[in-house]
């Protein structure tokens, strides 16, 4: 099949919103016709973005990211947590399975870049290299007509903060889902400090259309809400704890501590989120209080909110057990990393 006979169409975004953005890109490739070339560039606000088959709990600071206003997002395709900001452009190429081609698309990144003076290379099958450190990873969604091929180019992202968000302790949590990869990253302004994300946009927007033909080039902002019903469906789901939490792979979580008043070691097993067992071994001297604890946690969601519900049930059932409440309680929460909705 020839490329260049084929339908072309560029579509930049207007929103920050990642959840919306991420919709944007899931009612693009269901809706599309696949006998043409779409390629979708975009931004988020402050968000970590996780993988299809990723845990947040494992993968993010969830309590950090609550206290500064940064939001969770998990994306359709696989791969590991990212972060993004206003310094990162975000690129989707979409197309028929017949005439996909992902060597295709990093070709139009890396021409891209050598016209602002980056040589820049392809490193496995997800990175992009300048000068041996990644400015860009890549996912990947096939099915059996269409196919699409997303990533991001750091162009002057927030590094510290890239740091801070991903990659929690995991020394006490066990999970049988798929897990980020440190890299050493770099901004492109690095490489050329007048880079800005509206001018890489632009530039790859001319590769693009200098590769397969010029096409259509359009902008889709928040009024596509509106004007398009099947998007408010997608976008319900991206930002519904459903998809945000609950998709999450079952994982353990091992918790040792110790106390004026005694030791404690908790052992939870989280199945889509919810509390599937709980085991607690201690020296206490209120047995029946932690057999209590067990019964109210298990099969409540994994949040703050249900350890607090337990604890006030708890101290009203018995005031004598309100200091080992307490720090059982504040354990926990700090343990659970703040899981629950990020504010917007």
């Amino acid at each position: 099949m020839n490329s260049n006979n084929l339908k072309t169409r560029v579509l930049h975004s207007e929103t920050l919103d990642p959840w919306l953005n991420l919709a944007t890109e899931d009612w693009i490739f269901r809706d599309m016709e696949p006998d043409g070339h779409i390629l979708y560039l975009w931004q988020n606000s402050e968000t970590v973005v996780i993988g299809r088959y990723q845990n947040p709990w494992i993968e993010c600071r969830l309590d950090l990211m609550r206290e500064e206003g940064v939001k969770l997002a998990r994306r359709q395709s696989g791969g590991g947590a990212v972060y993004h900001d206003r310094g990162n452009l975000n690129f989707t190429f979409m197309s028929g399975i017949d005439d996909y081609n992902k060597e295709r698309n990093f070709e139009i990144i890396l021409t891209a870049l050598s016209g602002f003076g980056i040589e820049a290379e392809v490193s496995g099958r997800n990175d992009i290299l300048a000068e041996g450190r990644k400015i860009s990873g890549s996912a990947f969604k096939l099915t059996r007509d269409r196919a699409f091929h997303h990533g991001t180019l750091l162009v002057d992202v927030d590094l510290g903060r890239l740091t801070s968000y991903l990659n929690p302790d995991q020394r006490k949590l066990s999970s049988k889902g798929i897990k980020s990869v440190k890299s050493r990253v770099a901004n492109l302004t690095e490489f050329n400090p007048q880079l800005e994300t509206g001018i890489l946009s632009e530039g790859i927007t001319e590769a693009f259309f200098s590769r397969l033909g010029r096409g259509a080039e359009e902008t889709m902002d928040l009024l596509s809400l509106d004007k398009i019903p099947r998007l408010v469906d997608y976008y319900q789901l991206m930002k519904s704890e459903h998809w945000l939490y609950q998709k999450s792979p079952d994982f353990t979580h091992r918790i040792e501590r110790r106390f004026i008043w005694g030791g404690i070691e908790i052992n939870i097993d989280v199945h889509h989120a919810e509390i599937a067992d709980i085991v607690i071994f201690t020296d206490s001297l209120f047995p029946e209080m932690i057999k209590i604890l067990t019964v109210q946690l298990k099969g409540e969601p994994y949040s703050r909110s249900s350890v607090d519900a337990a604890a006030d049930y708890l101290r009203k059932r018995n005031p004598d057990w309100t200091d080992c409440v307490d720090d059982i309680s504040a354990v926990l929460i700090e343990e659970i990393r703040g899981a629950g909705p990020v504010p917007a």
